[in-house]
């Protein structure tokens, strides 16, 4: 059964809190439990569950258990939503990009054409 894609309102509103990216970039690289993220955040073991509370309803982090221990880790996956949303502008931009450039260039060789001439 796979779980239902978080909406892009929600992962936004996780990654825009600067504690939240904190905590994320705490269990980028390997499960951690809540006490050791507060004492890395520099933040209470409670305001780190609120925390994970919210990225983990966002599926941007997951939770284990090893023995009576709760762990946290980054979910790469639960970043796709963002990613595709901003891949959906690339096309559009490079486009835009590209006819800038041109139209510039165009104009630098007119330019250059009337001084020559």
């Amino acid at each position: 059964m796979t779980a239902e894609p978080v909406p892009l309102d929600a992962t936004l509103r996780a990654l825009a809190d600067g504690n939240r990216r904190a905590i994320l970039g705490v269990v980028r690289d390997g499960p951690r439990a809540v006490g050791e993220i507060a004492s890395e955040t520099a933040m209470s073991q409670q305001a780190v569950s609120h925390h994970l509370r919210v990225l983990r309803g966002a599926g941007l982090v997951s939770e284990t258990r090893d023995g009576t221990r709760h762990l946290f880790l980054v979910r790469a996956d639960g970043f796709d939503v963002v990613r595709q949303f901003i891949e959906d502008f690339w096309p559009q931009r490079l486009a835009a990009l590209k006819a800038a450039a041109e139209n510039a260039a165009e104009k630098a060789a007119e330019k250059a054409a009337k001084r020559h001439a």
